[in-house]
C-alpha cells in the first residue's frame, strides 16, 4: 500500500483541479484509492466526508442568507438523507465487482453530462410548481447512490432538475444544501458500520478540502470552468475505460 502522505498529495492536486472545473473530487478519488490499495468501504466514507466537508459552507451560506427553497429542497432532501444510509448498507451486501460495476455507469453518466449537458441553453427557466413524485424519485435515486458509491449526489440532482424545466440558478443552491447533508449520513452509516480509517480520512480528507479551496479562488481569477470541465470528463470517462478493463480481465 501506498504512502498515506502520497495519497493525501494526489487528493490535493485531484480537488484542485477538478474544483476549477466546478465539480468536486469524490467522483474519481473513490476508485483510485482502491486500486491504490485501500478498501474500497474505506474509500467511500472518506469521500463522502470531503463532500459534507466542502460543501457545507454553501449550505450554510445558502440558509444563512434566505436563498433555499424550502418547499423545492424538501422533496429532494428527506429521501436523499434516508436512502444514503439504506445504499452505504447495501453496498456492504454485495460484491466489490457489482459496486464497480454501478460505478462505471455513474462515471459514464457524469462524464457525458460534464461533456455535452450545456446549461446555459437552460438559463431564464422559472418552473414554480413542484412535483412531489418527480422530485422525491430524484432525491431517492441521488440518495440511495451516494451512499452506495460514496459520492456525491449533485451529478444526478443538478441535471435532472434542469432538464424538469428549474431555474439553474436555483437548482445549485439546492444542490448544494442537500449534498452536505445526504454525504454525511451515508458516512454516519459507513462509521457505523466500522469502515472508516481514521488517518486515511483526516489525512486525505484536509488535503482535498485544501485543493479545492485553492482550485475553486484559481478559477476565478484565471481559468473558465467550461474549459477545464471538458478536460476532466475525459478523465472521469478514461477512468471508467479502466475499471471496465479490469472488470472483465
Amino acid at each position: 500500500m501506498v504512502s498515506l502522505w502520497l495519497v493525501g498529495g494526489l487528493a490535493l492536486v485531484l480537488s484542485f483541479v477538478f474544483a476549477m472545473g466546478g465539480t468536486g473530487s469524490a467522483l474519481v478519488l473513490v476508485p483510485i484509492l482502491h486500486w491504490l490499495g485501500f478498501a474500497l468501504n474505506e474509500a467511500k466514507p472518506t469521500c463522502l466526508f470531503i463532500n459534507a466537508l466542502s460543501m457545507l459552507g454553501g449550505s450554510v451560506s445558502n440558509l444563512r442568507h434566505k436563498r433555499l427553497d424550502f418547499g423545492l429542497a424538501l422533496p429532494i432532501t428527506i429521501p436523499a438523507v434516508t436512502l444514503s444510509p439504506l445504499g452505504a448498507y447495501c453496498s456492504t451486501l454485495v460484491s466489490t465487482r457489482l459496486v464497480l460495476y454501478v460505478f462505471v455507469a455513474f462515471l459514464l453518466f457524469s462524464g457525458l453530462m460534464m461533456l455535452f449537458f450545456k446549461r446555459s441553453k437552460y438559463e431564464g427557466q422559472h418552473r414554480e410548481d413542484r412535483p412531489l413524485i418527480l422530485l422525491t424519485g430524484i432525491g431517492t435515486l441521488a440518495g440511495f447512490l451516494s451512499g452506495f458509491l460514496g459520492v456525491g449526489g449533485g451529478a444526478l440532482i443538478a441535471p435532472l432538475m434542469i432538464m424538469l424545466g428549474y431555474d439553474p440558478k436555483k437548482v445549485t443552491t439546492i444542490t448544494a444544501s442537500v449534498v452536505p447533508f445526504l454525504s454525511f449520513t451515508g458516512f454516519l452509516a459507513y462509521w457505523s458500520m466500522g469502515f472508516i480509517n481514521v488517518r486515511l480520512l483526516l489525512i486525505v480528507g484536509v488535503c482535498a478540502y485544501l485543493g479545492g479551496y485553492l482550485g475553486t479562488h484559481f478559477m476565478h481569477s484565471r481559468l473558465k470552468p467550461a474549459t477545464v470541465k471538458r478536460f476532466l470528463a475525459i478523465v472521469v470517462l478514461l477512468i471508467a475505460l479502466r475499471i471496465i478493463v479490469k472488470l472483465v480481465n
